[in-house]
């Protein structure tokens, strides 16, 4: 599916929308409940069937930074019409607001892992080498 196509109920509501600027502007964002920290929380529009990338994506965290450095990660689907292709990776520390790591609708796509793993080592560990995903 390519990155730039929102689910058939996104772009039906689209339409009918007239001021579309607050869907955009990560500031208007509101982050799912705390977890535990440091833990990342993967929000996924279940009706574009992006479970399998949300698991993908969840396992190459974890594997990139296993517990304690990441303590959980949690897969969010959503399936109403104002999370329609919605794509967000949040990044929750201990005692700070969550922070928004990736949005697929800001940033014009999919998160290559590679840029996704180097935001979140910056506040987790940070100085961490990431081996082949430092190298440009």
């Amino acid at each position: 599916m390519p990155d730039s196509v929102d689910c058939v109920p996104c772009q039906q509501n689209e339409i009918q929308t007239t001021d579309k600027s607050h869907l955009l502007d990560p500031s208007t964002f509101i982050a799912p409940p705390a977890l535990p920290g440091p833990s990342i929380a993967i929000e996924f529009c279940d009706r574009c069937r992006w479970l399998h990338r949300a698991t993908w994506v969840s396992t190459e965290l974890f594997l990139t930074f296993p517990p304690p450095t990441v303590k959980s990660i949690t897969l969010l689907p959503m399936n109403a019409d104002e999370t329609a292709g919605r794509f967000r990776v949040w990044l929750y520390l201990d005692a700070q607001d969550p922070k928004l790591m990736w949005d697929r609708k800001v940033e014009g796509g999919f998160p290559e892992l590679k840029v996704l793993k180097q935001r979140i080592r910056d506040h987790v560990q940070p100085g961490k080498s990431l081996g082949h995903s430092d190298n440009k």
